[in-house]
């Protein structure tokens, strides 16, 4: 079998190309769309995410930037128009567009009338870890910190598209693009139906983990215990020896108060992590934690120590009526959009959660129950930690594979 030729690119982050491919300037290979919507060429406003790329503004879910009611300000892009962000560039904010539509003024949308391109070769080529690392220094005062899974993290800094155009890029032949973009697409729908299967594996056994726990917590773990109905519709049938009674009867739900902290190595705890805060109180016994906000429904068990914050609440328990970790695990079966405010931002009052109705076994029966899910959601934990570092694996083996097709180190 015959060794393609290799040459060195005289780009470090490319590194060695075919002896057949050029090296090429952006400036020279991609023009920049500068089409306004003024006067008004579509109302089609698209948005760009890394995760999905280009997609209709209509079809975004959660946060993030408004749309502005002037769509005279906005540029427009066109289908197979490369559309770039150039405050996220670096995390990998590219989309190759399917639309007609109008897109924020800070991206950039590229886009090629010749022959000898095929631009979906160069929108895989802006999607590499290695071209979006190449771009450090372009923007000024660009800042990144790379976390342990690699990703990267950084303050939004505009790249001028002068800078961008000034980058030298590969250019293999014709043919040679229209063959990497055919097996890339092949090649990544295989990973990305493995990912898929796993990620729903993973969702499965979230949903059953969810399930086991407000079973034991509402039922017991005696599958043969005589059963009464509690009068409470998302709790349904209690074992007959339990009670049925309010929240403030095992524990009180506290604000965090606002007073000094003395600069100690003790973590400040918030529902869902570890933040950091000047203005805490101590609590030195094991609680559970929830957000006063939003994260109402993500309860966090601290069995150390912590600095509290006034944006949560924390549970003084009673420790003659309940056991820390079986709370725990009640508060997170709880149906907390019953509970809640049904606004963009969930909330509710520390009363209002004192008062919601709970089943009650004996302190003795709360052990068991906590002990059993212990042992349960560690196995159940443990399978969701496997698959989320095999997608992990499968999302850096897809990376790789993009790379080494684009700069020519794969053959196709």
């Amino acid at each position: 079998m015959l060794t393609r030729k290799m040459k060195d690119s005289g780009i470090k982050w490319i590194g060695e190309i075919p002896e057949d491919w050029e090296i090429r300037k952006l400036k020279y290979t991609l023009e920049e769309r500068k089409e306004k919507n003024n006067p008004i060429v579509t109302d089609n406003i698209l948005s760009l995410s890394v995760e999905r790329g280009i997609f209709p503004y209509a079809e975004k879910t959660g946060g993030g930037n408004k749309s502005k009611a002037d769509l005279t300000a906005y540029k427009v892009a066109h289908p197979n128009d490369i559309v770039i962000n150039s405050m996220n560039i670096l995390a990998g904010a590219v989309g190759l567009s399917r639309y007609t539509g109008v897109v924020s003024p800070v991206y950039y949308t590229l886009y090629t009338t010749s022959e000898e391109i095929n631009i979906t070769y160069y929108y895989y080529l802006f999607r590499t870890r290695e071209f979006q690392r190449s771009l450090l220094g372009l923007g000024n005062g660009i800042m990144m910190r790379e976390s342990s899974t690699g990703k990267l993290n950084t303050i939004r800094m505009r790249i001028p598209m002068d800078k961008l155009a000034g980058l030298f890029l590969p250019l293999p032949p014709r043919r040679v693009q229209d063959l990497i973009v055919k097996s890339l697409a092949k090649d990544i729908k295989v990973v990305n139906k493995l990912i898929n299967q796993t990620e729903q594996s993973i969702k499965e056994l979230k949903n059953y983990k969810q399930s086991l726990i407000t079973e034991s917590v509402t039922k017991g773990i005696d599958p043969n215990v005589e059963m009464k109905d509690s009068g409470v519709e998302w709790i349904g049938a209690i074992p007959s020896r339990w009670g049925l009674n309010q929240i403030k009867t095992v524990a009180k739900v506290m604000n965090g108060k606002e007073i000094e902290n003395d600069g100690g190595h003790i973590p400040v705890f918030g529902s869902g992590g570890v933040f950091k805060y000047t203005n805490t109180k101590l609590y030195d016994r094991e609680s559970v934690l929830f957000g006063r906000k939003g994260t109402i429904g993500k309860p966090l068990i601290v069995n150390q120590p912590f600095w509290t914050v006034d944006t949560m609440f924390y549970t003084h328990i009673f420790e003659n009526r309940a056991f820390p970790k079986w709370l725990y695990y009640i508060l997170i079966s709880l149906p907390w959009d019953v509970y809640s405010t049904q606004t963009a931002i969930p909330s509710i009052v520390g009363s209002e959660i004192e008062s919601i109705r709970i089943p009650v076994p004996a302190i003795e029966e709360q052990q068991q129950i906590v002990e059993y899910l212990d042992d349960k959601v560690t196995t159940i934990d443990r399978l969701i930690e496997d698959k989320t570092k095999v997608i992990e694996e499968l999302e850096n083996y897809k990376k790789s594979l993009i790379y080494e097709y684009v700069t020519g180190k794969k053959e196709v």
